[in-house]
């Protein structure tokens, strides 16, 4: 049986931050318009900052979906499976916000990441717990985790921040259904740390 929580407990951090993918959906408010589901994994991307709020890194090398629908209406979905170990299925539906490069608050957020943060990062995704719920997962199989994959981190690490940028406006300016995505010109990394404000207690 499905059970709804009210936070982020011990137990549910523990199981979101031991699982090695978990998987992201959006949509945009057109009735017409294409739902997003990607997979997201790289150790370390996901962080749970408080029991109501979760960030993770939106990297370059695919399309900007996420960005565009949390832009338009900020609907936003976390899903995690257990592979291995007892069952469970945990979801949180929640209001999404991406933080840009440019933002006030980009210098502290990135700070969370610590060594998972790497050259392609566009944006961090902040997730506003509305619902917290998990259920058996009876019927997802067991699978093994054998290792992180290097492409992604090796090939935009080839890549000087200027490259990075480029790329960034030929390829996700706009979703697939024409949404504001990412902001271009892309802003560049350096940030002043000494000019950013401390989060806030909401965030």
């Amino acid at each position: 049986m499905g059970k709804l929580y009210e936070r982020i407990d011990g137990r549910l951090r523990k199981f979101i931050e031991e699982q090695p993918v978990f998987f992201t959906a959006t949509a945009p408010l057109a009735g017409d318009g294409h739902v997003n589901l990607s997979p997201k994994g790289r150790a370390g991307t996901l962080v749970v900052i408080d029991e109501q709020t979760l960030a993770y890194l939106d990297f370059g090398g695919s399309g900007a979906e996420t960005i565009a629908h949390v832009r338009e209406n900020g609907r936003i979905t976390l899903m995690w499976c257990a592979f291995s170990g007892p069952p469970n299925i945990v979801r949180i539906h929640g209001e999404g916000e991406a933080v840009f490069r440019d933002d006030p608050r980009w210098g502290e957020l990135i700070g969370l990441f610590g060594d998972a943060d790497g050259p392609s990062a566009r944006a961090v995704i902040l997730v506003h717990a509305r619902r917290i719920a998990d259920v058996c997962g009876y019927a997802v199989p067991f699978m093994e985790y054998q290792g992180e994959r290097t492409l992604h981190a090796e090939y935009f690490g080839r890549k000087t921040d200027e490259e990075f940028g480029e790329y960034c406006e030929k390829k996700v300016a706009v979703s697939v259904d024409g949404l504001p995505a990412l902001p271009v010109p892309l802003p560049p990394r350096t940030v002043c740390m000494c000019c950013v404000p401390p989060l806030s207690p909401a965030h």
